[in-house]
């Protein structure tokens, strides 16, 4: 029976901190739709929020005033769709109206009429029955926003009205419920989640399944299931590489370090072979990883590493002419241009002259093959850059180019690139190098895109300077000024049209005018260009500036080296069981002055009949003499020594020093593989995830759920979860974790207003075993299945602690889509054993007691004061979700009208 209180109300759920205007894309939110950032009511179903950013899905029942047939209709900004049930039961929903699929649909408040979608077809509904119905609603910018659903009966001139209160009741009563209570949302084909396994996503509409996302780091690699793998006996490494000492130099002990400067004292790991990490798919947007101004990217491109190919001279009879001869080839041209100048309009832009009969200069001139502009013409014939392109080559390479003259005005809005561009990328000596040149901007106003084009073409852009030369070897700087400024958007007024002109707005057709010079494409234009690594350009600093870089990557001859070397040594000691299968993973840490440090993983085949996994710590040291002295000259190097020693410092190769080199070392030609004393991983240790809350109860339960799956999919059982609960209200975190599958949980609960230092301290002091690890933790985060096993491998006591980097998705991305960036700033996700945890004074609780940001710098600055090294690498399928602040923590909210 209907409870009293129900009625003439109905559920809304708000999705939050999710951008997307489709409904589809509301779908792909990791919390929709059982963990809505909001539960509350609402009277009608006409609801404007004044927001943006969110999704919204109102669910209830519909109560019919009458029996008969009845239309319904919807409108909203942006996507809406309209779902009702045959009876009251949701698993016989069908949809009935909608406005847009793809995202960019959207109506005006109260316009029913402008998609055919909105308006449906008769329904018949009795009024002793109540129906389920279920409202959808996406909305991305904050313009209009607005969503209502509309019905009335279905006889012809009827107005359609807003369903409001006196006919929907609640679907469920959620006032005393917490937010991770969920067995009463009603699950439908409209929420595609937990459906039988019969019914597909795409039986909504009847289209195929959604395209996967095309980057490079969504396939599948070695490395993601390779703890499935048996580990080999750890007898069978004993004593197979003789036993060294490990004391990098990079290591900062005791060396004095300013607030927050440790992140200038963090290094960055080799990989091999590619993980792929590096966003490929991102680099559309940000080109920072080539190492050149944006700027100069923008306009030139990579132009500097191709040479173009010479024309063939029967292609272009015009490169016959002498060398002395194109002035009067030009004068000529000038001739016919002044003839067909006559017989067009006196306001064509093209066809002016300037004092004395002189032809002007074009900025579209500039250009070898001047971008074409409805309704105008042009004089060039796009052959101007061919002519003596041999001779003007090598004046250029000789001499350097010619600057082009440009006026003030002109060159503010399009900037040459600075002089200081960074010079780490050299271009091919056999390039012909051309200096940095300000292109003119198009006078063409009502097409941008023909601007971007124009500006990115970098083929065309090696002979804009021939091209200048040719013109006018000597142009008079007034004239040229005087045309730049009217190809000026900002400067030159439209011109009137005359009687026989056509607007650029027109729409009408008219036959081409003859004489109009169309621009030639040269499509047999080649070039050359010399293999380009710019891997092979980065350094092992952290790159704070770059962050869609992914891990460094190794070469591949140097890991054939120490491989060939480290399995001779392997078989040596075990009679030449072991064959190599695969390289899984190798990570260098460099240390030119002491030795490089290997991680070592591998596939191995024992005995010829079963897969084992080998992961293990190894050190190539460089054998030092003493300071002062010279190294014996190399008569006979190895092969690893070729490619692994460093070579004695030189004034052309001296690199900057990192702290505790020892100036004036050099290095001798052999090195020698050893195995690094107290320089060895537990693969069993206990890891303690430790996560500070308040009032995240759809993160936390996300978090447990993913701790579940942690355990269900690795059977490890040797990792815990512990959490620290400031008095959240949303959910009852002890109650979720006791009725949890994770092997190890503590819950804490601490009153007070959020701290995460503090936090995270509690959570800390509570570990008895100091032995184990510590990986202090954050709610919005996605683990991949290897994140045990990785966060073992890098941290060892007393020396390697691990601040892994994560992605950042975007706002509507999710792991399945990874659109985002490297958070290479971050350290808050920090491993490390408890000894050195507690060794170095732990979180900083004072003076983060009032906020937070910051503190994991800090606590970063006194862990490479204590001597630990930071391992810093970018983890495959290791993603932080997006998220606003608002609401979290401390926040309070402002009322509004």
């Amino acid at each position: 029976p209907l409870c009293p209180q129900y009625k003439g109300q109905a559920n809304l759920h708000v999705f939050e901190d999710w951008c997307g205007s489709s409904i589809a894309q509301l779908r792909k939110n990791l919390h929709f739709p059982l963990y809505p950032h909001t539960r509350t009511t609402v009277k009608k179903l006409a609801v404007a929020p004044k927001w943006k950013n969110y999704g919204l899905r109102i669910f209830g029942f519909l109560h019919p005033y009458r029996d008969g047939d009845f239309q319904f209709s919807v409108s909203s900004d942006d996507n809406s769709e309209f779902w009702l049930s045959s009876d009251e039961s949701p698993l016989n929903a069908r949809l009935l109206v909608y406005v847009g699929q793809l995202g960019t649909e959207w109506t005006a408040p109260g316009e029913f009429n402008k998609f055919r979608s909105q308006s449906s077809k008769s329904v018949h509904l009795k009024s002793a029955w109540r129906y389920m119905c279920n409202g959808i609603h996406e909305k991305w910018s904050e313009q209009t926003c607005h969503c209502e659903t509309q019905w009335r009966p279905f006889l012809p001139g009827l107005k359609y009205e807003v369903i409001d209160s006196a006919y929907i009741s609640l679907y469920a009563d959620e006032s005393s419920l917490k937010m991770n209570s969920v067995d009463h949302i009603p699950q439908t084909l409209a929420s595609h989640s937990r459906l039988p396994d019969h019914i597909q996503p795409q039986d909504l509409e009847g289209g195929s399944s959604t395209a996967h996302h095309g980057a490079d780091m969504l396939k599948p690699d070695p490395r993601d299931n390779f703890f499935n793998t048996p580990m080999i006996h750890p007898s069978r490494l004993e004593n197979v590489l003789p036993a060294c000492l490990y004391s990098p130099t990079y290591v900062v002990k005791d060396f004095p370090i300013a607030r927050y400067q440790g992140l200038q004292f963090v290094y960055l790991s080799f990989v091999y072979p590619n993980d792929f990490t590096r966003l490929t798919h991102m680099e559309r947007e940000n080109k920072c990883f080539y190492r050149e101004s944006p700027i100069y990217l923008e306009k030139f491109g990579f132009y500097k590493y191709m040479k173009m190919d010479e024309q063939r001279k029967e292609t272009f009879p015009s490169q016959r002419l002498a060398k002395g001869s194109y002035k009067r080839k030009h004068e000529a041209e000038r001739q016919e241009g002044a003839e067909g100048a006559s017989q067009r309009s006196a306001s064509a832009r093209h066809g002016r002259r300037g004092p004395g009969g002189r032809s002007l200069v074009s900025p579209y001139q500039l250009w070898p093959n001047p971008p074409a502009r409805e309704g105008r013409s042009s004089p060039h014939n796009g052959s101007l850059s061919a002519q003596n392109g041999s001779t003007q080559r090598s004046a250029s390479r000789a001499t350097g180019p010619k600057q082009p003259q440009l006026s003030r005005s002109e060159g503010e809005h399009s900037p040459s690139p600075p002089a200081d561009l960074p010079s780490r990328i050299k271009a091919p000596t056999t390039f012909s190098h051309l200096p940095p040149v300000t292109l003119p901007r198009s006078n063409s106003t009502d097409n941008p895109l023909q601007d971007q084009v124009r500006v990115t073409s970098y083929i065309r852009t090696s002979e804009i300077i021939e091209s200048q030369q040719q013109l006018d070897p000597d142009p008079n700087p007034a004239e040229l000024e005087q045309d730049l400024n009217r190809s000026n958007p900002d400067t030159d007024p439209e011109p009137e049209l005359e009687e026989g002109d056509l607007s650029d707005y027109s729409y009408e057709e008219v036959e081409a005018r003859p004489g109009w010079a169309e621009d030639s494409i040269n499509w047999q234009r080649t070039f050359s260009v010399n293999p380009m690594d710019f891997e092979l350009l980065r350094s092992d600093w952290n790159d704070l500036r770059c962050n869609v870089s992914g891990n460094l990557q190794l070469a591949e001859s140097e890991v054939v080296d120490v491989l060939a070397q480290y399995m001779e040594k392997l078989n040596e000691r075990n009679g030449g069981i072991y064959t190599l299968l695969r390289i899984i993973n190798i990570e260098k840490r460099r240390d030119s002055a002491r030795g490089n440090r290997y991680l070592v993983e591998l596939e191995l085949m024992e005995r010829g009949r079963s897969v084992v996994r080998l992961s293990e710590y190894i050190y190539l040291l460089l054998h030092r003499s003493r300071q002062g002295e010279v190294s014996p000259p190399a008569s006979a190097p190895t092969a690893a020594a070729s490619s692994l020693s460093t070579p004695p410092l030189t004034p052309s190769n001296k690199t900057p020093s990192r702290p505790g080199t020892t100036p004036g070392s050099t290095a001798y030609a052999k090195p020698l593989l050893c195995q690094p004393v107290m320089l060895q991983w537990r693969k069993d240790v206990m890891v303690h995830f430790v996560v500070p809350v308040k009032n995240q109860a759809r993160w936390v339960q996300q978090f447990i759920s993913d701790m579940e799956n942690l355990h269900q999919k690795t059977k490890d059982d040797n990792f815990s979860i512990i959490i620290v609960d400031f008095e959240s209200e949303d959910m009852d975190v002890e109650e979720a974790l006791r009725e949890s599958s994770v092997p190890r949980y503590e819950y804490l609960r601490r009153e007070g207003n959020f701290e995460r230092s503090a936090g995270l301290q509690i959570g800390v002091d509570t570990i008895e075993d100091s032995h184990s690890i510590v990986f202090l933790c954050d709610l919005h985060i996605h683990f991949p299945l290897n994140i045990l096993e990785s966060i073992r491998k890098h941290c060892v006591e007393g020396r390697l602690a691990f601040a892994p980097i994560v992605m950042r998705l975007g706002c509507g991305s999710s792991p399945l889509e990874p659109n985002g960036y490297w958070e290479v700033n971050g350290f808050g996700l920090f491993g490390i054993y408890k000894s050195d945890f507690d060794k170095i004074g732990g979180m900083n609780t004072e003076e983060f007691k009032d906020r937070w940001g910051g503190e994991d710098w800090e606590l970063l600055d006194r862990v490479l004061q204590n001597g630990l090294e930071v391992e810093r690498l970018r983890l495959r399928n290791f993603f932080h979700y997006y998220h606003s602040k608002r609401g979290m923590w401390n926040s309070q909210n402002k009322k509004t009208p």
